[in-house]
Protein backbone atom coordinates (compact mmCIF):
# COMPACT_ATOMS: atom_id res chain seq x y z
CA UNK A 1 0.00 0.00 0.00
CA UNK A 2 1.93 3.25 -0.99
CA UNK A 3 1.18 6.70 -0.17
CA UNK A 4 -0.21 9.01 -2.47
CA UNK A 5 1.83 11.33 -1.09
CA UNK A 6 3.88 12.43 -4.03
CA UNK A 7 1.32 13.57 -6.44
CA UNK A 8 1.34 16.87 -4.26
CA UNK A 9 5.13 17.90 -4.86
CA UNK A 10 4.00 17.15 -8.17
CA UNK A 11 1.09 19.33 -8.76
CA UNK A 12 3.19 22.02 -6.43
CA UNK A 13 5.79 21.85 -10.15
CA UNK A 14 3.69 21.19 -13.01
CA UNK A 15 0.75 24.02 -11.79
CA UNK A 16 3.83 26.84 -12.01
CA UNK A 17 4.11 25.66 -15.89
CA UNK A 18 0.90 26.92 -16.88
CA UNK A 19 0.29 29.56 -13.74
CA UNK A 20 3.48 31.48 -14.57
CA UNK A 21 2.17 32.89 -17.98
CA UNK A 22 -0.95 34.47 -16.13
CA UNK A 23 1.08 35.35 -12.91
CA UNK A 24 3.27 37.39 -15.53
CA UNK A 25 -0.07 39.49 -16.98
CA UNK A 26 -1.60 39.42 -13.77
CA UNK A 27 0.80 41.10 -11.37
CA UNK A 28 4.17 42.04 -13.55
CA UNK A 29 6.17 39.51 -12.13
CA UNK A 30 9.70 39.63 -13.91
CA UNK A 31 11.39 36.35 -16.26
CA UNK A 32 14.27 36.53 -13.25
CA UNK A 33 11.25 36.34 -10.50
CA UNK A 34 9.45 33.83 -12.14
CA UNK A 35 12.91 31.45 -12.62
CA UNK A 36 13.42 32.28 -8.74
CA UNK A 37 9.78 31.44 -7.89
CA UNK A 38 9.99 28.45 -10.09
CA UNK A 39 12.80 26.77 -8.45
CA UNK A 40 13.12 28.29 -4.81
CA UNK A 41 10.34 25.75 -3.72
CA UNK A 42 13.32 23.02 -4.76
CA UNK A 43 15.69 24.99 -2.31
CA UNK A 44 13.28 25.40 0.59
CA UNK A 45 12.48 22.02 0.36
CA UNK A 46 15.86 20.76 1.74
CA UNK A 47 14.47 22.16 4.83
CA UNK A 48 11.91 18.87 4.61
CA UNK A 49 14.19 16.71 3.24
CA UNK A 50 16.50 17.50 6.11
CA UNK A 51 14.29 17.11 8.48
CA UNK A 52 12.22 14.11 7.76
CA UNK A 53 14.74 11.45 7.96
CA UNK A 54 15.22 12.52 11.97
CA UNK A 55 11.24 13.04 12.19
CA UNK A 56 10.26 9.46 10.31
CA UNK A 57 12.74 7.63 12.90
CA UNK A 58 11.54 9.11 15.66
CA UNK A 59 7.79 9.96 15.00
CA UNK A 60 6.93 6.49 12.63
CA UNK A 61 6.22 6.91 8.59
CA UNK A 62 2.57 7.36 9.07
CA UNK A 63 2.92 10.48 11.02
CA UNK A 64 5.46 11.70 9.24
CA UNK A 65 2.80 11.55 6.52
CA UNK A 66 0.32 13.41 8.61
CA UNK A 67 2.92 16.36 8.81
CA UNK A 68 3.55 16.42 5.43
CA UNK A 69 -0.17 16.51 4.78
CA UNK A 70 -0.50 19.73 6.92
CA UNK A 71 2.21 21.78 4.51
CA UNK A 72 0.22 20.75 1.68
CA UNK A 73 -2.64 22.07 2.68
CA UNK A 74 -1.31 25.99 3.83
CA UNK A 75 0.87 26.50 1.01
CA UNK A 76 -1.50 26.19 -1.68
CA UNK A 77 -3.82 28.29 0.56
CA UNK A 78 -0.92 30.93 0.92
CA UNK A 79 -0.50 31.39 -3.04
CA UNK A 80 -4.01 31.61 -4.08
CA UNK A 81 -4.50 34.34 -1.64
CA UNK A 82 -1.37 35.89 -2.69
CA UNK A 83 -1.53 39.62 -3.35
CA UNK A 84 1.94 40.27 -4.12
CA UNK A 85 5.69 38.58 -5.14
CA UNK A 86 6.54 37.92 -1.28
CA UNK A 87 3.23 35.85 -0.39
CA UNK A 88 3.72 34.05 -3.17
CA UNK A 89 7.61 33.24 -2.12
CA UNK A 90 6.21 32.48 1.38
CA UNK A 91 3.43 30.19 -0.11
CA UNK A 92 6.05 28.12 -2.48
CA UNK A 93 8.61 27.87 0.92
CA UNK A 94 5.55 26.39 3.12
CA UNK A 95 4.88 23.80 0.09
CA UNK A 96 8.81 23.64 -0.34
CA UNK A 97 8.67 22.16 3.23
CA UNK A 98 6.21 19.38 2.47
CA UNK A 99 7.68 18.64 -0.96
CA UNK A 100 11.18 17.66 0.95
CA UNK A 101 9.27 15.86 3.46
CA UNK A 102 7.13 13.74 0.57
CA UNK A 103 9.94 12.94 -1.43
CA UNK A 104 11.38 11.03 1.28
CA UNK A 105 9.32 9.79 3.35
CA UNK A 106 6.81 8.24 0.34
CA UNK A 107 9.81 5.67 -1.27
CA UNK A 108 10.68 4.73 2.89
CA UNK A 109 7.10 3.73 3.29
CA UNK A 110 6.69 2.53 -0.10
CA UNK A 111 9.72 0.16 0.28
CA UNK A 112 9.27 -0.87 3.71
CA UNK A 113 5.90 -2.11 3.84
CA UNK A 114 5.88 -4.12 0.75
CA UNK A 115 6.81 -7.51 0.13
CA UNK A 116 10.17 -8.05 -2.38
CA UNK A 117 8.14 -10.26 -5.02
CA UNK A 118 5.87 -6.70 -5.56
CA UNK A 119 8.09 -4.10 -4.44
CA UNK A 120 9.09 -3.01 -7.26
CA UNK A 121 5.69 -2.13 -8.37
CA UNK A 122 4.32 -0.85 -5.06
CA UNK A 123 7.19 1.30 -4.69
CA UNK A 124 6.65 2.71 -8.75
CA UNK A 125 3.42 3.60 -6.94
CA UNK A 126 5.00 7.10 -5.61
CA UNK A 127 6.15 8.03 -9.28
CA UNK A 128 2.69 7.05 -11.23
CA UNK A 129 0.84 9.37 -8.56
CA UNK A 130 3.18 12.01 -9.41
CA UNK A 131 3.05 11.68 -13.06
CA UNK A 132 -0.56 11.74 -12.47
CA UNK A 133 -0.13 14.61 -10.10
CA UNK A 134 1.69 16.83 -13.41
CA UNK A 135 -1.19 15.20 -15.49
CA UNK A 136 -4.06 16.50 -13.53
CA UNK A 137 -1.96 20.13 -13.03
CA UNK A 138 -1.81 20.58 -16.35
CA UNK A 139 -5.76 19.49 -17.31
CA UNK A 140 -6.79 21.98 -14.81
CA UNK A 141 -4.02 24.58 -16.29
CA UNK A 142 -5.51 24.38 -19.46
CA UNK A 143 -9.49 24.63 -18.04
CA UNK A 144 -8.69 27.43 -16.44
CA UNK A 145 -6.55 29.33 -19.24
CA UNK A 146 -10.04 31.14 -20.64
CA UNK A 147 -10.68 32.77 -17.31
CA UNK A 148 -9.23 36.86 -16.60
CA UNK A 149 -5.82 36.55 -15.47
CA UNK A 150 -6.12 37.46 -11.88
CA UNK A 151 -8.77 33.92 -11.47
CA UNK A 152 -6.55 31.84 -13.76
CA UNK A 153 -3.68 31.57 -12.21
CA UNK A 154 -5.54 31.43 -8.21
CA UNK A 155 -7.73 29.07 -9.21
CA UNK A 156 -4.86 26.47 -10.60
CA UNK A 157 -3.17 26.76 -6.71
CA UNK A 158 -6.67 26.70 -5.20
CA UNK A 159 -7.15 23.43 -7.29
CA UNK A 160 -3.88 21.50 -5.45
CA UNK A 161 -5.86 21.71 -2.60
CA UNK A 162 -8.19 18.26 -3.63
CA UNK A 163 -5.89 15.80 -3.77
CA UNK A 164 -4.57 16.99 -0.23
CA UNK A 165 -7.96 16.19 1.17
CA UNK A 166 -8.19 12.50 -0.28
CA UNK A 167 -4.74 11.76 1.23
CA UNK A 168 -5.82 12.64 4.42
CA UNK A 169 -8.59 10.28 3.80
CA UNK A 170 -5.77 7.46 2.94
CA UNK A 171 -3.91 7.97 5.87
CA UNK A 172 -5.94 6.59 7.88
CA UNK A 173 -6.16 3.61 6.61
CA UNK A 174 -2.37 2.87 6.05
CA UNK A 175 -0.56 0.72 8.76
CA UNK A 176 2.85 1.57 10.58
CA UNK A 177 5.66 0.64 8.55
CA UNK A 178 6.46 -2.70 10.45
CA UNK A 179 10.25 -2.06 10.14
CA UNK A 180 10.17 1.13 12.06
CA UNK A 181 7.72 -0.83 14.54
CA UNK A 182 10.71 -3.27 14.91
CA UNK A 183 13.07 -1.19 15.42
CA UNK A 184 11.29 0.43 18.19
CA UNK A 185 10.69 -2.81 19.83
CA UNK A 186 7.13 -3.23 19.40
CA UNK A 187 6.92 -6.90 17.68
CA UNK A 188 3.47 -7.80 18.10
CA UNK A 189 2.44 -4.76 15.96
CA UNK A 190 4.87 -4.87 13.17
CA UNK A 191 4.12 -8.92 13.03
CA UNK A 192 0.35 -7.96 12.46
CA UNK A 193 1.37 -5.71 9.52
CA UNK A 194 3.17 -8.05 8.18
CA UNK A 195 0.68 -10.40 8.13
CA UNK A 196 -1.47 -7.95 5.96
CA UNK A 197 0.83 -7.04 3.47
CA UNK A 198 2.62 -10.19 3.11
CA UNK A 199 1.81 -12.72 0.61
CA UNK A 200 1.53 -15.45 3.10
CA UNK A 201 1.56 -16.28 6.98
CA UNK A 202 5.09 -18.11 6.49
CA UNK A 203 6.69 -14.84 4.48
CA UNK A 204 5.21 -12.79 7.13
CA UNK A 205 7.45 -14.60 9.86
CA UNK A 206 9.83 -14.99 7.73
CA UNK A 207 10.60 -10.69 6.66
CA UNK A 208 9.81 -10.61 10.49
CA UNK A 209 12.62 -12.63 11.35
CA UNK A 210 15.11 -11.28 8.53
CA UNK A 211 13.63 -7.52 10.36
CA UNK A 212 15.06 -8.58 13.69
CA UNK A 213 18.28 -9.55 12.64
CA UNK A 214 18.86 -6.41 10.85
CA UNK A 215 17.90 -4.52 14.07
CA UNK A 216 19.89 -6.42 16.27
CA UNK A 217 22.91 -5.81 14.56
CA UNK A 218 22.08 -2.35 13.79
CA UNK A 219 21.64 -2.09 17.64
CA UNK A 220 25.46 -3.53 18.33
CA UNK A 221 26.49 -1.76 15.57
CA UNK A 222 27.36 1.45 14.91
CA UNK A 223 24.74 3.37 16.15
CA UNK A 224 21.62 2.21 14.70
CA UNK A 225 18.71 4.46 13.27
CA UNK A 226 18.50 6.97 15.98
CA UNK A 227 21.68 8.69 16.30
CA UNK A 228 22.83 10.61 13.74
CA UNK A 229 26.44 10.04 15.18
CA UNK A 230 26.11 6.66 14.25
CA UNK A 231 25.19 7.19 10.61
CA UNK A 232 28.09 9.82 10.08
CA UNK A 233 30.63 7.19 12.27
CA UNK A 234 29.64 4.40 9.73
CA UNK A 235 30.07 6.81 6.61
CA UNK A 236 33.77 7.38 7.79
CA UNK A 237 34.35 3.69 8.93
CA UNK A 238 33.05 1.38 6.41
CA UNK A 239 33.51 1.26 2.63
CA UNK A 240 29.97 -0.54 1.65
CA UNK A 241 27.77 2.50 3.02
CA UNK A 242 30.03 5.06 1.85
CA UNK A 243 29.44 3.16 -1.81
CA UNK A 244 25.63 3.07 -0.80
CA UNK A 245 25.58 6.59 0.19
CA UNK A 246 26.96 7.70 -3.23
CA UNK A 247 25.24 5.56 -5.12
CA UNK A 248 21.92 6.82 -3.49
CA UNK A 249 23.86 10.57 -4.37
CA UNK A 250 25.28 10.07 -7.67
CA UNK A 251 21.24 8.65 -9.04
CA UNK A 252 19.28 11.56 -7.12
CA UNK A 253 21.65 14.07 -9.10
CA UNK A 254 21.99 12.35 -12.17
CA UNK A 255 18.07 12.13 -12.23
CA UNK A 256 17.37 16.14 -11.86
CA UNK A 257 20.65 17.25 -13.72
CA UNK A 258 19.17 16.07 -16.99
CA UNK A 259 17.03 18.48 -17.51
CA UNK A 260 13.67 16.91 -16.63
CA UNK A 261 12.13 19.81 -14.23
CA UNK A 262 12.96 22.36 -17.16
CA UNK A 263 11.01 20.49 -19.76
CA UNK A 264 7.96 20.06 -17.04
CA UNK A 265 8.45 23.81 -15.78
CA UNK A 266 9.29 25.38 -19.31
CA UNK A 267 7.43 23.64 -21.52
CA UNK A 268 4.93 26.07 -23.26
CA UNK A 269 7.97 28.38 -23.27
CA UNK A 270 10.62 25.84 -24.99
CA UNK A 271 7.78 24.98 -27.87
CA UNK A 272 6.78 28.68 -28.12
CA UNK A 273 10.36 28.86 -29.27
CA UNK A 274 9.92 26.32 -31.19
CA UNK A 275 7.42 27.99 -33.33
CA UNK A 276 4.18 27.09 -31.21
CA UNK A 277 2.17 30.61 -30.42
CA UNK A 278 -0.92 29.88 -29.51
CA UNK A 279 -1.49 29.95 -25.43
CA UNK A 280 -4.49 27.63 -25.45
CA UNK A 281 -2.30 25.21 -28.05
CA UNK A 282 0.42 25.24 -25.50
CA UNK A 283 -1.70 24.56 -22.46
CA UNK A 284 -3.24 21.83 -24.84
CA UNK A 285 0.30 20.58 -25.42
CA UNK A 286 1.57 19.93 -21.78
CA UNK A 287 -1.87 18.01 -20.95
CA UNK A 288 -0.57 15.94 -24.11
CA UNK A 289 3.08 15.64 -21.98
CA UNK A 290 1.33 14.95 -18.62
CA UNK A 291 -1.04 12.02 -20.50
CA UNK A 292 2.21 10.76 -22.20
CA UNK A 293 4.09 10.37 -18.40
CA UNK A 294 1.60 8.95 -16.70
CA UNK A 295 0.98 6.56 -19.23
CA UNK A 296 5.12 5.65 -19.06
CA UNK A 297 5.25 4.93 -15.90
CA UNK A 298 2.75 2.18 -16.05
CA UNK A 299 4.93 0.47 -17.97
CA UNK A 300 7.83 0.72 -15.01
CA UNK A 301 5.49 -0.51 -13.07
CA UNK A 302 4.61 -3.58 -15.05
CA UNK A 303 8.04 -4.47 -15.96
CA UNK A 304 9.54 -3.62 -12.72
CA UNK A 305 9.53 -6.90 -11.35
CA UNK A 306 10.45 -8.68 -14.13
CA UNK A 307 12.93 -7.35 -15.69
CA UNK A 308 14.20 -5.46 -13.05
CA UNK A 309 15.56 -2.05 -11.89
CA UNK A 310 19.10 -2.09 -14.17
CA UNK A 311 17.45 -2.47 -17.44
CA UNK A 312 14.79 0.12 -17.22
CA UNK A 313 17.11 2.35 -16.00
CA UNK A 314 19.51 1.96 -19.05
CA UNK A 315 16.52 2.32 -21.58
CA UNK A 316 15.24 5.21 -20.07
CA UNK A 317 18.88 7.32 -19.78
CA UNK A 318 19.75 6.17 -23.62
CA UNK A 319 16.46 7.27 -24.81
CA UNK A 320 16.95 10.22 -22.78
CA UNK A 321 19.73 11.01 -24.64
CA UNK A 322 19.02 10.47 -27.95
CA UNK A 323 15.76 12.98 -27.40
CA UNK A 324 17.69 15.09 -26.25
CA UNK A 325 20.25 15.33 -29.06
CA UNK A 326 17.32 15.49 -31.09
CA UNK A 327 15.30 17.89 -29.39
CA UNK A 328 18.98 20.35 -29.31
CA UNK A 329 19.15 19.62 -33.29
CA UNK A 330 15.71 21.45 -33.42
CA UNK A 331 17.14 24.44 -32.32
CA UNK A 332 20.54 24.50 -33.74
CA UNK A 333 19.17 23.46 -37.06
CA UNK A 334 15.80 25.87 -37.26
CA UNK A 335 16.71 28.58 -34.77
CA UNK A 336 15.11 31.16 -37.19
CA UNK A 337 12.12 29.30 -38.42
CA UNK A 338 8.40 31.03 -37.47
CA UNK A 339 5.41 29.25 -37.86
CA UNK A 340 6.94 26.46 -39.35
CA UNK A 341 4.52 23.53 -38.25
CA UNK A 342 7.17 20.80 -38.89
CA UNK A 343 9.60 22.13 -36.63
CA UNK A 344 6.98 22.60 -34.23
CA UNK A 345 5.89 19.17 -34.74
CA UNK A 346 9.52 17.60 -34.22
CA UNK A 347 10.06 19.66 -31.35
CA UNK A 348 6.83 18.08 -29.50
CA UNK A 349 8.21 14.65 -30.64
CA UNK A 350 10.85 15.04 -28.69
CA UNK A 351 9.93 16.57 -25.52
CA UNK A 352 7.17 13.62 -25.76
CA UNK A 353 10.02 11.02 -25.67
CA UNK A 354 11.93 12.93 -23.39
CA UNK A 355 9.04 12.63 -20.43
CA UNK A 356 8.67 9.28 -21.72
CA UNK A 357 11.77 7.63 -21.59
CA UNK A 358 12.58 9.42 -18.13
CA UNK A 359 8.92 8.03 -16.47
CA UNK A 360 9.44 5.05 -17.97
CA UNK A 361 12.60 4.36 -16.04
CA UNK A 362 14.78 6.88 -14.22
CA UNK A 363 11.64 9.12 -12.83
CA UNK A 364 10.64 6.03 -10.44
CA UNK A 365 13.57 3.64 -10.53
CA UNK A 366 16.07 6.43 -9.14
CA UNK A 367 13.62 6.52 -5.92
CA UNK A 368 12.89 3.05 -5.92
CA UNK A 369 16.73 1.98 -6.05
CA UNK A 370 17.53 4.47 -3.48
CA UNK A 371 15.12 3.16 -1.01
CA UNK A 372 16.17 -0.33 -1.44
CA UNK A 373 20.03 -0.13 -0.98
CA UNK A 374 20.01 1.82 1.96
CA UNK A 375 20.63 0.09 5.50
CA UNK A 376 17.45 0.02 8.05
CA UNK A 377 19.66 1.69 10.55
CA UNK A 378 20.47 4.41 7.71
CA UNK A 379 17.47 4.66 6.13
CA UNK A 380 15.93 7.80 7.35
CA UNK A 381 18.47 9.93 7.45
CA UNK A 382 20.32 8.36 4.11
CA UNK A 383 17.09 9.08 2.13
CA UNK A 384 17.08 12.83 3.66
CA UNK A 385 20.55 13.03 2.37
CA UNK A 386 19.32 12.06 -1.19
CA UNK A 387 16.31 13.94 -1.41
CA UNK A 388 18.26 16.95 -0.39
CA UNK A 389 20.61 16.62 -3.56
CA UNK A 390 17.42 15.76 -6.06
CA UNK A 391 16.53 18.93 -4.81
CA UNK A 392 19.43 21.12 -4.81
CA UNK A 393 19.80 19.67 -8.19
CA UNK A 394 16.54 20.73 -9.27
CA UNK A 395 16.85 23.70 -7.56
CA UNK A 396 19.66 24.82 -9.83
CA UNK A 397 18.00 23.41 -13.08
CA UNK A 398 14.80 25.30 -12.80
CA UNK A 399 16.53 28.13 -11.28
CA UNK A 400 18.86 29.16 -14.19
CA UNK A 401 16.90 27.32 -17.64
CA UNK A 402 15.98 30.71 -18.80
CA UNK A 403 19.54 32.25 -17.92
CA UNK A 404 21.34 29.03 -19.42
CA UNK A 405 19.54 29.37 -22.95
CA UNK A 406 19.80 32.88 -23.17
CA UNK A 407 23.60 32.29 -22.78
CA UNK A 408 24.46 29.58 -24.68
CA UNK A 409 21.33 29.33 -26.48
CA UNK A 410 18.26 26.78 -26.47
CA UNK A 411 20.22 24.42 -28.58
CA UNK A 412 23.60 24.68 -26.07
CA UNK A 413 20.77 23.93 -22.91
CA UNK A 414 19.56 20.31 -24.86
CA UNK A 415 22.89 19.42 -25.71
CA UNK A 416 24.21 19.64 -21.71
CA UNK A 417 21.27 18.00 -20.64
CA UNK A 418 22.04 15.00 -22.93
CA UNK A 419 25.81 14.88 -22.01
CA UNK A 420 24.57 14.53 -18.80
CA UNK A 421 21.74 12.02 -19.56
CA UNK A 422 25.06 10.03 -21.24
CA UNK A 423 27.07 10.06 -18.20
CA UNK A 424 24.13 9.04 -16.39
CA UNK A 425 23.78 5.68 -18.80
CA UNK A 426 27.78 4.94 -18.12
CA UNK A 427 27.37 5.32 -14.35
CA UNK A 428 24.81 2.83 -14.12
CA UNK A 429 26.19 0.17 -16.58
CA UNK A 430 28.97 0.09 -14.36
CA UNK A 431 28.05 0.75 -11.39
CA UNK A 432 24.70 -0.57 -10.27
CA UNK A 433 24.34 -4.30 -9.33
CA UNK A 434 20.67 -5.56 -10.04
CA UNK A 435 18.26 -5.60 -7.03
CA UNK A 436 15.18 -7.34 -8.63
CA UNK A 437 14.07 -9.97 -5.98
CA UNK A 438 16.12 -9.57 -3.25
CA UNK A 439 14.86 -8.64 0.17
CA UNK A 440 15.67 -5.32 1.28
CA UNK A 441 17.80 -7.11 4.35
CA UNK A 442 20.16 -8.83 1.70
CA UNK A 443 21.38 -5.74 0.01
CA UNK A 444 23.64 -5.43 3.18
CA UNK A 445 25.28 -8.18 1.54
CA UNK A 446 24.76 -6.84 -1.82
CA UNK A 447 26.82 -3.74 -1.02
CA UNK A 448 29.18 -5.50 1.45
CA UNK A 449 27.55 -2.69 4.79
CA UNK A 450 27.72 -4.76 7.65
Amino acid sequence: MAPRLRRRPATDVAVMSGAQIFMAEDLGVSDTQIELLSGAINIYSLVGALLAGWTSDRLGRRLTIVLTNGFFLVGPLIMTLAGGYTALMAGRFISGIGVGYALVIAPIYAAEIAPASSRGLLSSLPEIFINTGVMLSYVSNFAFSALPAHLAWRLMFAAGVVPTVFLAAGVLTMPESPRWLAMKGRLDEAKAVLDRTSDTLAEAEQRLREIEEVVDAGSNGAGGSNGGGGTWNEVATKAGVRRVLATVLALQFFQQASGIDSVVLYGPRVLAMAGVTSNTLLLGLNVLFGVAKAGSILIAMALADRVGRRPLLLVSTGGMTASLLVLGSVFAAFAGAKDDAAVAAVAVAAVVAFVCTFSVGFGPMAWVYSSEILPLRLRGQGAGLGTAMNRVMSGIVTMTFISLYGAITMAGAFYLYAAVAAASFVFIYTCLPETRGRNLEDMEQLFRTK
